[in-house]
């Protein structure tokens, strides 16, 4: 339990408290490859709830590629069993707003095995569903490969990063620094609230000849090479239960 309370030690960088309920799940993001496009905003309205508003940036609409390695999801005060907790993710996310308090939305989850596809899809009622996913490494560059039949989508990008942690700019600080996600579930909308130390963000070049893009949600289409990129090996996640907004 030493990490999680080191992780609940440092708060000073959260926009607001900690929730005073036990966590539920404790969770690790490896590997993440930030890709982030600006978007019309009037084209992502179109794909919240009605009772979500589109969070702004300098009155701009943003929304992220984000595929990672999930490890050692567990329950609290259970341990985790490899065959479900590990596994290769994507997801397709803007940034949204209720009642001042900024989080996530998740147009997409992709998941590379049924089973914790399955268990993470009713566990949390976000937008699981399967997908193929690979991801490679050879000590220097990297490979993450994606491919959804059912929705249509493909995504690749080989990539190296530098081992230097950068300092974020504010636009880097407003994508990644976010403490809660939104799920709508019928006609009601639920809010997870998580908590992890600050994000530590590596340089990333991904390499434009071997990169290949194609989501389209409705009107939202993801064909070109990101705004902005950022990589990092990860963070140590905890998260609370899902509370109605």
């Amino acid at each position: 339990m030493s990490t999680v309370t080191e992780i609940l030690a440092q708060t000073e960088h959260r926009p607001w408290d900690l929730p005073t309920t036990p966590w539920l799940y404790y969770q690790e993001w490896n590997e993440v490859l930030f890709m982030h496009w600006e978007i019309d905003p009037e084209i992502v309205k179109e794909l919240l709830p009605e009772n979500l508003e589109l969070d702004l940036y300098n009155q701009k609409a943003w929304v992220s590629l984000v595929p990672f390695t999930m490890e050692k999801i567990r329950p609290a005060f259970l341990p985790y069993f490899t065959p479900i907790s590990n596994f290769h993710e994507i997801n397709l996310r803007t940034y949204v707003t209720k009642n001042g308090k900024s989080g996530v939305y998740f147009i997409n989850i992709g998941s590379q095995k049924w089973l914790s596809t399955l268990l993470a899809k009713k566990l949390s009622g976000l937008p699981y569903e399967n997908a193929t996913i690979n991801r490679e490494f050879d000590g220097v560059n990297q490979k993450y490969t994606v491919l959804n039949k059912t929705k249509g989508y493909d995504f690749s990008a080989n990539f190296s990063t530098s081992p230097r942690t950068k300092t974020k700019n504010p636009l880097e600080i407003w994508l990644t620094e976010r403490y809660c996600l939104y799920v709508d579930q019928g006609e009601n909308l639920y809010c997870y609230d998580i908590h992890h130390k600050v994000w530590e963000l590596e340089q990333v070049e991904i390499d434009p000849n071997r990169f290949q893009v194609n989501y389209q949600v409705r009107n939202l289409k993801l064909v070109t090479y990101p705004d902005h990129i950022n990589y990092s090996h990860g963070i140590k996640v905890l998260a609370w239960n899902k509370e109605l907004v």
